[in-house]
């Protein structure tokens, strides 16, 4: 890369970042601290992709990249650099099923199973792995729990009910269910490290997990849920899930659906979050989720509370931080650690900046007769 050329892409980042109030080598806490100037061409060149890995490489450092996130997306820097490098991912989104047959499996070997040690340091002792519900809570405890009565509150969950819990993680959510309202659960999920967990978690209780596709599924039940998984489903399979679901819900059942939304329909992820966290995951916007529903289900109620991610995220990066040491003398080296920094800090600034969302949805199988009514949410 030429100096000229370098030159040319430091003034134009100066400029964007200029523009939402982010310093070069500044003082304040969101500013860049760069390490070397080739950090410039390689953003322009290759976008988000290129920005997160060039801190994973430790070309660039920041005191608050929560805080520097949340200011480039209120700017809107990340759709101001568009690519060239992008356009392949789009179209492999767009015209393949990046989630068909043993592909559904992928995630749960790239992310979920890479160490139960390290989700226990960050997610507690519920192995909780999706927003909390801060309305009153003061602890991350306090919110997971306030999220699990919420959804079963809304679910209306009885003694004797038969749930499907749709990507069980560790079985968290099954324990709670089966615990304190007496439901039989089937848990199903494609990770092995969380079947493994889960089953141990939920032994005694009346919970079965299984190692499976959300599409092998074949039984009917009272209640179903699915808590922040629906965003590895992926467009083009956005309607089978629904046939999965209407066919596995009785005529008088209900079904929940806890998912992180987009404000806009698209058909990928960021590069950045497909290629080193979440691979072929993609955000539904409120469109896609309600263009698959329709003819299926009838949609009862619709509640976002995205800024609760916020300070969950916050939450799981203290606890990372917290408890490093320990987890870096056993198998997590200082770029994951990094990796793994900007994955919760910067998720964290696009729910600040409320880019992301987070919706609990509450559909019925045929509509609920007198109308759907929350009970004690706040």
């Amino acid at each position: 890369m030429s100096r000229s050329a370098t030159d040319v892409a430091h003034r134009r980042m100066k400029t964007l970042l200029g523009e939402a109030g982010i310093g070069i080598n500044g003082q304040h806490p969101w500013d860049l601290r760069v390490h070397r100037e080739e950090f410039f061409p390689r953003v322009m060149a290759e976008g988000s992709l290129g920005f997160g890995d060039s801190y994973v490489d430790g070309w660039w450092d920041c005191g608050a990249i929560d805080e520097m996130i949340e200011r480039a997306w209120r700017a809107r820097l990340p759709q101001r650099v568009k690519v060239w490098r992008d356009l392949p991912l789009v179209l492999q989104a767009k015209f393949f099923n990046l989630q068909r047959g043993r592909r559904a499996y992928h995630v749960g070997n790239h992310h979920y199973d890479i160490g139960n040690d390290l989700y226990r340091a960050m997610l507690g002792r519920r192995m909780i792995y999706s927003c909390g519900y801060w309305a009153e809570a003061k602890t991350l405890e306090e919110a997971q729990v306030a999220k699990l009565e919420l959804i079963f509150r809304k679910l209306e969950l009885a003694p004797g009910m038969r749930v499907l819990d749709i990507g069980c993680g560790w079985g968290g959510a099954a324990r709670w269910a089966a615990e304190r309202y007496g439901v039989e659960v089937v848990g199903v999920t494609v990770s092995k490290e969380q079947a493994e967990w889960a089953r141990e978690e939920c032994r005694g209780l009346p919970v079965e997990i299984r190692l499976c596709d959300y599409r092998e599924v074949r039984e009917k039940f009272d209640r179903i849920y699915s808590i922040g998984m629906f965003e590895h489903v992926g467009h083009r399979n956005f309607g089978a899930y629904f046939d999965m679901v209407r066919r596995s819900l009785v005529d008088e059942g209900l079904f929940l659906l806890h998912t992180i939304g987009a404000l806009e329909t698209t058909v990928r992820s960021d590069p950045w979050i497909t290629k080193h966290i979440f691979p072929n995951s993609l955000l539904p916007s409120a469109r896609q989720i309600m263009t698959a529903a329709e003819g299926r289900l009838v949609m009862e109620d619709w509640h976002n509370f995205g800024a609760d991610y916020d300070r969950t995220l916050l939450a799981w990066h203290a606890r990372i931080e917290g408890a490093w040491d320990r987890l870096v003398a056993e198998k997590y080296s200082e770029r994951f650690r990094r990796m793994w920094r900007y994955y919760l800090l910067g998720c964290a600034g696009g729910f600040r900046a409320r880019e992301m969302q987070l919706w609990q949805i509450v559909f019925s199988a045929d509509g609920v007769r007198g109308g759907y009514r929350v009970r004690g949410v706040r």
